[in-house]
């Protein structure tokens, strides 16, 4: 079978590109790094793929806030293409600095190009997050995941503006339309606002959605992080069977070769 391609977006401050570049090969996939200046002069084409992912990272030093700069250029250089590779019913994942440029975007979490629904605010501690924390896989129009409801998993974190925030009404269509596919959750698997389960603060516990189709995704923490049993702190003492970051990566990889 065909292995899917993957658009591994680089840019200015990108640092997770290579670990998200392994974990899709890994599990199946065949990735290639993309600068965004090579979409910009179409040397390369996001039709090209199958998946576009965005990794984490301080895209452009986090000016103005996490993943501006980077949405801006999307939407003014690239949006052609964006909207060819969406209507096309490509798969697109982003994660932490990319899930914030997604939102940005208008991508997530209603698919509107342009028009900033939401928002990854500040984290309510008031510092960066850097640690493991847990969450609980939801069921949501994700077109990959949802045979893995109620799943949890250890996943990293690292972060400085991780709480998703927008209106009452914003947050209500959000949960009505099943958009959430992860939530952070305490020790007994509940979604918590409590500190430091949620790292954040973020409204409901959300941790990552999706858009009303399934195929856009965005997380906050880092499942790139642990795809090898060793990636985790504790991987002696706890008897993992399978990285929890498997999760994402490997559905995500055969959901794609299937389409």
């Amino acid at each position: 079978m065909i292995k899917p391609k993957v658009c591994v977006l680089r840019t200015d401050g990108t640092n997770c590109d290579e670990e998200l570049f392994y974990a899709f090969e890994k599990f199946g996939g065949k990735p290639d790094y993309v600068h965004i200046n090579e979409l910009r002069s179409k040397t390369k084409y996001l039709k090209n793929y199958q998946i576009l992912a965005l990794p984490g990272g301080f895209t452009y030093g986090d000016d103005i806030a996490s993943g501006k700069i980077l949405a801006v250029e999307l939407m003014s250089f690239l949006k052609d293409q964006l909207e060819e590779y969406i209507n096309k019913e490509g798969l697109v994942i982003g994660i932490c600095n990319g899930f914030q440029a997604l939102v940005r975007t208008g991508l997530l979490p209603f698919r509107q190009i342009g028009k900033m629904d939401a928002t990854l605010a500040q984290n309510q501690s008031g510092r960066f997050e850097c640690r493991w924390i847990k969450l609980k896989v939801e069921k949501s129009k994700c077109v990959f995941l949802n045979k893995n409801n109620g799943k949890i998993g250890e996943f990293a974190v690292n972060h400085g503006e991780g709480r998703f925030f927008s209106d009452t009404k914003t947050i209500e269509q959000v949960e009505n339309e099943d958009l959430v596919f992860m939530r952070y959750v305490d020790d007994k698997g509940k979604p918590t606002q409590d500190y430091p389960a949620n790292p954040n603060g973020s409204t409901n516990a959300i941790a990552g959605i999706t858009d009303p189709t399934g195929r856009i995704l965005g997380i906050q923490p880092h499942p790139e992080k642990f795809v090898e049993i060793t990636q985790h702190p504790n991987w002696r003492r706890q008897k993992f069977t399978k990285p929890h970051g498997a999760l994402i990566f490997e559905e995500m990889v055969k959901f794609a070769k299937q389409s």
